[in-house]
């Protein structure tokens, strides 16, 4: 449960990213291809803080936390990457 959680999170925050992206860029389609290149490396920082709350916190080991991160990280992250394909093409 935790885990589908942290992937809506992941879904909610690109969209506010997008958002923000449409607000502040000046050309629709570039302006959010940007926003969504963006999202990734943000992503990726919050599922290794997420990781290591597992890790630190929760106690399980790098090795039980590592497969669950890269699908929390992979899921937002390919529907950002997407995106991105689709508004830089024009």
């Amino acid at each position: 449960m935790h885990t589908l959680v942290i992937v809506v999170s992941g879904l909610v925050l690109l969209a506010v990213i997008l958002f923000i992206g449409r607000q502040v860029g000046a050309s629709g389609n570039a302006a959010m291809a940007n926003a969504a290149l963006i999202f990734i490396p943000i992503w990726l920082a919050a599922s290794l803080v997420n990781m290591w709350f597992g890790v630190a916190k929760a106690g399980y080991t790098v090795r039980d936390e590592l497969p669950i991160m890269l699908i929390v990280f992979a899921l937002p992250a390919a529907v950002a990457a997407f995106l991105w394909w689709k508004w830089s093409r024009g």
